[in-house]
């Protein structure tokens, strides 16, 4: 009991100097060259603030689709990382955008849960002007972590985006942090890591884009209860995909029924 509560005063005195605690969520890798295999792709860098954006085009060898895919990648890693989970979309016509968020990749600066949101914005709007991609559908792409920002541009953007798709969908960063504690600690993290913006209640003001979950039951790294939870608030057309496999593992295990949901969501 005695080590419980020194753990538990630690933590607290943790929380109050670190407000949310942005740094224990997001673990980005730099890097210097980008170098992705059988896939052909350009760079496109945005300035915002005093740091470097960094964002990967990977476009398809074919005639390709008049639909983009804007993709958010999870915590850990870079894009290089996350490039084979969207080479099937990719290798079926559509253009794939990558955004390595600061910190990541060749991007520069410390990526907090708000620049992060921020920066997402900011990049969206960019591409909403560029001449290669004017017109075009635009499907937002979360995976894991990378699922709290693509359910907050989408709500902030609905008349623009014409579909949502989110892998490993977490609820909250307040419950995904709970979720990695020990049960003593709940009640405190719900006190004091609180999250900015959340995909459990942003869904709910998500009205006309479709959405599409995919998730494992089996998944160690994120509770498929989270995922079910902001399945349950969504109020727009909606199709939950549960798969047999680890976390994130859908798009290699299943390229095919990926590529068919996707064309599904747009009917393409």
């Amino acid at each position: 009991m005695k080590k419980l509560l020194i753990s538990s005063l630690l933590l607290l005195a943790t929380i109050a100097t670190q407000a949310q605690m942005d740094d224990k969520f997001y673990y980005p890798k730099k890097a210097k060259t980008i170098t992705i295999d059988s896939l052909q792709f350009k760079e496109q860098n945005y300035f915002i603030e005093k740091d470097t954006i960094n964002t990967i085009v990977l476009s398809p060898k074919q005639k390709a689709k008049q639909a983009v895919v804007l993709y958010f990648q999870g915590a850990g890693g870079n894009c290089m990382n996350y490039a084979g989970y969207v080479k099937p979309l990719v290798n079926d016509g559509y253009t794939v955008i990558m955004i390595s968020m600061r910190g990541y990749g060749k991007s520069s600066g410390k990526p907090t849960h708000l620049n992060i949101a921020a920066d997402a914005q900011t990049v969206f709007n960019e591409i909403q002007k560029n001449p290669d991609f004017k017109n075009k559908k635009i499907i937002i792409y979360g995976a894991s972590m990378g699922t709290q920002v693509a359910v907050n541009l989408t709500k902030n953007n609905q008349d623009k985006i014409s579909g949502l798709i989110v892998d490993g969908v977490i609820s909250s960063f307040t419950e995904i942090a709970v979720s990695k504690t020990p049960e003593a600690q709940h009640q405190m993290i719900r006190m004091y890591v609180t999250s900015p913006y959340s995909a459990a209640e942003d869904i709910k003001n998500i009205q006309s884009v479709p959405v599409l979950f995919i998730h494992s039951k089996t998944d160690k790294d994120v509770p498929f209860s989270q995922c079910e939870t902001v399945f349950n608030n969504t109020k727009s057309k909606k199709e939950l995909w549960i798969y047999e496999g680890d976390h994130l593992q859908a798009p290699k295990l299943y390229p095919s029924l990926l590529v068919e949901k996707t064309n599904a969501l747009l009917k393409l």
